[in-house]
């Protein structure tokens, strides 16, 4: 193992924070994303756009962070009796 490679190794969260970095990094992604189209829809694109996207996201970020941490293990528990554990 190269000197970077041992670096990252080294960074690296434990794995029982999995589910936490999980929601967090969805919450980043779909709350940003939700807030774009959204904004769009309501306002149009106009000079103000980035700053409207951005006032939005403040707010969806961390309600969505919460609202996954909460709900995930439903949904899990939806999926595992959704899909087939044949292999």
């Amino acid at each position: 193992m190269n000197h970077s490679n041992r670096w990252i190794a080294q960074r690296r969260l434990p794995k029982f924070l999995a589910p936490y970095v999980f929601a967090l990094y969805m919450a980043i992604v779909m709350s940003f994303l939700m807030s774009m189209v959204i904004t769009f829809t309501e306002f149009g694109y106009d000079s103000n756009y980035l700053r409207n996207v951005m006032s939005a996201y403040r707010v969806a970020m961390p309600a969505a962070f919460i609202c996954i941490l909460i709900v995930r293990p439903l949904v899990a528990r939806l999926v595992t009796l959704s899909v087939s554990s044949d292999v």
